[in-house]
């Protein structure tokens, strides 16, 4: 088998080229996989993701010209990580968009009182609440249904011209757009804010309205009565205001767009 393999590269020099940049983008596009949203979830199975990993890597390595990228790497193991720590980079910086959504999620989750429902999120292996996990599952249905999977794929080709397959060093100014970065990172509490300001400010109303009733009828159990009312009326803002939601978050994925 040995023969075979060695009398294949002489006769194929290329082979030999592209199983060996093959390795390293199997290895970025697993760190990819492993952070990326839609790509993240814990609900696939790790099988189909190593597949498709590896159906990933034999599309791309043909356009790679991996004859001009073989290089002399200092350490084989070195090159796996980085390439590995890049990919987890351009997956993560992804995630981050869609934080903002949940961070919102969480503010109109405490004001209406829902706390104490939790659930497993098998993505994080952490309690979340039912509506963050909506508002979760929410924000990817709109981030690929607007194209940012396809946002996603073209920001890992890209990084293959900034950090080439062999490369020793991790280029950041030039992997991503840190203006973007930094606006996206602290946009992260606003835009969530932006999202939960209508339920927020409804059930700040409605504890105006109970503060009220409880001075003017004092035997009436105003306490009691906040637990009764704040789940149903932010219930009701959440469906009224959802188409204007969903525009909300539409802009707010588009706007990043080209952060890649």
């Amino acid at each position: 088998m040995d023969t075979i393999y060695v009398e294949l590269m002489k006769i194929f020099p290329q082979l030999n080229a592209a199983l060996a940049s093959g390795i390293y983008v199997f290895a970025r596009l697993m760190g990819f996989f492993r952070f990326a949203p839609v790509f993240n979830k814990k609900e696939i199975p790790g099988m189909i993701k190593i597949c498709l990993a590896l159906l990933f890597t034999i599309i791309m390595t043909p356009f790679l010209k991996v004859e001009t990228l073989v290089g002399t790497q200092d350490s084989f193991a070195l090159s796996i990580l980085l390439n590995f720590a890049v990919g987890a980079m351009i997956g993560y910086l992804a995630q981050l968009i869609l934080l903002a959504v949940e961070a919102g999620a969480d503010m109109i989750n405490m004001q209406m009182g829902l706390s104490s429902a939790m659930v497993l999120d098998p993505t994080t292996s952490s309690q979340v609440s039912i509506l963050t996990r909506i508002m979760s599952l929410l924000g990817v249905l709109i981030f690929m249904h607007i194209g940012g999977v396809y946002w996603l794929i073209r920001a890992l080709l890209r990084s293959f011209e900034i950090f080439p397959l062999f490369a020793t060093s991790v280029p950041l100014k030039e992997l991503v757009n840190m203006d973007y970065l930094i606006k996206m990172s602290s946009n992260v509490l606003f835009m969530g804010l932006q999202i939960a300001s209508p339920v927020l400010l409804a059930t700040l109303g409605q504890d105006i309205i109970l503060g009220v009733i409880s001075k003017t009828a004092p035997q009436v159990n105003v306490f009691q009565l906040s637990f009764l009312f704040k789940p149903v009326f932010g219930a009701a803002i959440m469906v009224w205001i959802l188409p204007m939601l969903l525009n909300v978050i539409s802009d707010y994925f588009t706007t990043y767009a080209n952060i890649f």
